[in-house]
């Protein structure tokens, strides 16, 4: 049986391919996809993402708007990273699929306490806001969820929007100490492994050459995204990070990684939103997340590319 997932998000380029991923993969069963204020604000978010679920000929994924800004901080964005629109690299139409009535903390809720328990798998791509609200809100949800299997911090690669602080967890602190804290089995896909997978230019012709509508979209979205972090790194290519969230869930065994615990700061004006991993097991403080360090690059290229040219032309 495919496997359940909800899918939290804020679009950003990145985070469409992730959605391609999942939804050109028989082994995923996408129950929704919530929007979350991040790389850039809700409204353009839930847009975005009805935007990539038509790209993949598939409108009938229900789409939900989560939270408009963060549990307890103001909203930091990134349109410098991803531009205006967030997907800015390729124009496409408004969508014309609807976006649900529902709200999306209350669908994460409601799902979770219909399915059976251990059944559904939360793929957080952007800040953990949408996730810390359900969990507040309804703590039973807790022992009911699979797993979380998320994309933020970093340990080793230090910070990409402060100096100790990747861009999801800073921008809501408070919602990943909660996450973190819920003793919910988390998968943590950092900076240290995203940094790993790099869009060179070979890779990005490659999906080009799938010769297909979603090919020549996913280029043209890498090409925009990568300038960034070219420019910052001096890399061929930039980090490719939310797609390795879905990749995981399809072929775990391109990853490796080590179960720490992990602490979220949420007070210091230097390091809030630093990700405080006991990678060498200096504390006695519980292990709580399974931090992915290493990936087997050339394959998860191969997996995202031979996917992507499963989808509708």
């Amino acid at each position: 049986m495919p496997r359940k997932i909800i899918i939290d998000t804020d679009p950003g380029q990145d985070d469409a391919l992730a959605i391609l991923l999942a939804l050109a993969s028989p082994e995923l069963d996408v129950l929704g996809i919530v929007a979350v204020a991040g790389n850039i604000p809700l409204e353009l978010t839930h847009t975005n993402i009805r935007k990539v679920c038509e790209v993949a000929s598939r409108p009938d994924v229900k789409v939900y708007a989560g939270s408009v800004r963060p549990m307890v901080r103001q909203l930091v964005t990134a349109e410098h990273v991803h531009g205006e629109t967030g997907l800015d690299g390729y124009d496409l139409p408004a969508p014309a699929m609807p976006l649900q009535t529902q709200g999306g903390v209350e669908f994460i809720i409601e799902t979770l306490m219909r399915e059976e328990p251990g059944t559904v798998t939360l793929c957080p791509l952007g800040p953990l806001t949408n996730i810390g609200m359900a969990l507040v809100r309804e703590p039973k949800i807790a022992s009911r969820i699979k797993e979380i299997v998320l994309m933020g911090g970093g340990y080793f690669e230090g910070g990409n929007i402060t100096p100790s602080a990747e861009f999801n967890i800073y921008v809501d602190p408070h919602a990943a100490e909660i996450v973190f804290g819920s003793g919910v089995p988390i998968v943590m896909m950092p900076l240290d492994v995203t940094h790993k997978v790099l869009t060179t230019e070979k890779r990005v012709s490659a999906m080009r050459g799938i010769g297909t509508r979603v090919g020549e979209v996913a280029a043209a979205w890498l090409e925009f995204f990568e300038r960034f972090d070219e420019e910052k790194y001096g890399t061929d290519g930039g980090p490719l990070h939310d797609p390795n969230v879905i990749a995981y869930l399809i072929k775990p065994e391109l990853y490796s990684g080590r179960h720490c615990n992990v602490e979220i700061e949420t007070s210091s004006p230097l390091t809030i939103g630093e990700t405080v991993v006991d990678w060498w097991g200096v504390t006695d403080r519980e292990k709580n997340a399974l931090f992915i360090k290493d990936v087997d690059a050339d394959g998860f290229f191969s997996l995202l590319t031979e996917r992507l040219a499963t989808l509708p032309a």
